[in-house]
């Protein structure tokens, strides 16, 4: 008997959300990131409460942990498609769940539906407590909204890439290695070294990324907007994904 399009996806998209949930690799790494991020923040906010007020201000120090706070953002990728390798449960959900491409999409889809909330609520703490901290501050709330999505959409789409990358390599340390490497080792030492290629680093995910939550500066030239920022983003995820999802169907578990 044949299942319709629309029962197969719920039935996969429940047993995906059901294994994340009860995943506690995933529920640490959150809370280790929601810890780090509420102490970043308090660390931030203790040295830039001297400084100019503005809405400006309390954006760019309630978020100046994103940098750091994405390292949380990219385990949780990694560990949501890896943690299947460990133990051989691959096997058993390939059995389970014949659908090969169909099964990684809607894993990627399950992790989305748990990113979002959960890093809306991250991002917006460290901007709460500045503004708490600040309080004689007048805010814009529609500003501060906007930015806040912009930055629950940057580390949704991070951790949605770094499970994809996990899927490619199959393995928690060597995805670790490469990403982590990517993000804090090689980025900004490329941004140092070879500030002549700055335009050409916009268009890689973290730097596109950035600009979907922190404001330009009158200062810089040919930066990206919001939306293009997003889109970049979104087009470097969608491409390790459809690649992740041809290398799943090819190979063996």
């Amino acid at each position: 008997m044949s299942v319709s399009s629309s029962r197969k996806l719920t039935q996969i998209l429940g047993a995906e959300l059901d294994k994340l949930v009860t995943l506690p690799l995933i529920w640490f790494t959150l809370m280790g990131t929601f810890i780090l991020n509420l102490v970043l923040a308090a660390a931030f906010t203790s040295v830039g409460v001297q400084g100019a007020t503005g809405t400006q201000n309390i954006l760019n120090i309630g978020l100046a942990s994103m940098g750091y706070l994405q390292a949380g953002f990219i385990i949780l990728g990694i560990l949501a498609t890896c943690s299947e390798y460990t133990g051989g449960q691959i096997r058993t959900t390939l059995i389970t769940i014949p659908w090969r491409g169909f099964q990684l999409s809607t894993k990627h889809l399950a992790l989305a539906i748990i990113t979002i909330p959960v890093a809306f609520i991250i991002a917006a703490s460290g901007v709460l407590y500045t503004f708490i901290m600040m309080r004689d501050t007048t805010v814009v709330i529609d500003t501060m909204i906007t930015t806040l999505i912009g930055a629950t959409g940057y580390l949704t789409l991070t951790t949605l890439l770094s499970a994809a990358v996990g899927a490619l390599l199959r393995r928690t340390t060597p995805a670790l290695v490469v990403l982590l490497g990517y993000y804090f080792i090689v980025s900004p030492l490329t941004r140092i070294f070879l500030p002549s290629n700055k335009n050409f680093l916009n268009y890689f995910p973290d730097t596109a990324g950035s600009y979907m939550y922190m404001p330009s500066s009158s200062d810089e030239i040919s930066v990206l907007t919001p939306m293009q920022g997003t889109g970049i983003s979104m087009l470097w995820t969608l491409s390790f994904i459809t690649v992740a999802i041809v290398f799943y169907r090819k190979r063996d578990a």
